[in-house]
């Protein structure tokens, strides 16, 4: 246990933004399957429309340091690539 005012201020602090990366990763987790579901079913629009909400998700927990910035450019873009893919098979 944490002896000094710094270190107990240190815990309470850790504390605080352990929560609010948890509660950020799991928004992001719930749009990102949200969007996994509109491309498994196959609607191209369904899927753009969950990519433009997903997106936005993504780039702010980078923004704000919960993830990091690479991994969301390399999640974005995958997602990305297969919503387009969606188009393309249908054609």
């Amino acid at each position: 246990m944490a002896n000094t005012d710094s270190a107990r201020k240190r815990i309470r602090q850790t504390e605080k933004r352990t929560a609010r990366n948890k509660a950020r990763k799991s928004r992001v987790r719930t749009f990102v399957r949200k969007l996994e579901e509109a491309i498994a079913s196959g609607d191209k629009s369904a899927a753009q429309e969950a990519f433009r909400a997903a997106q936005p998700e993504l780039q702010r927990a980078a923004t704000k340091g919960t993830l990091h910035a690479n991994t969301v450019a390399r999640k974005v873009s995958r997602l990305s690539a297969r919503v387009k893919a969606l188009g393309a098979a249908a054609v």
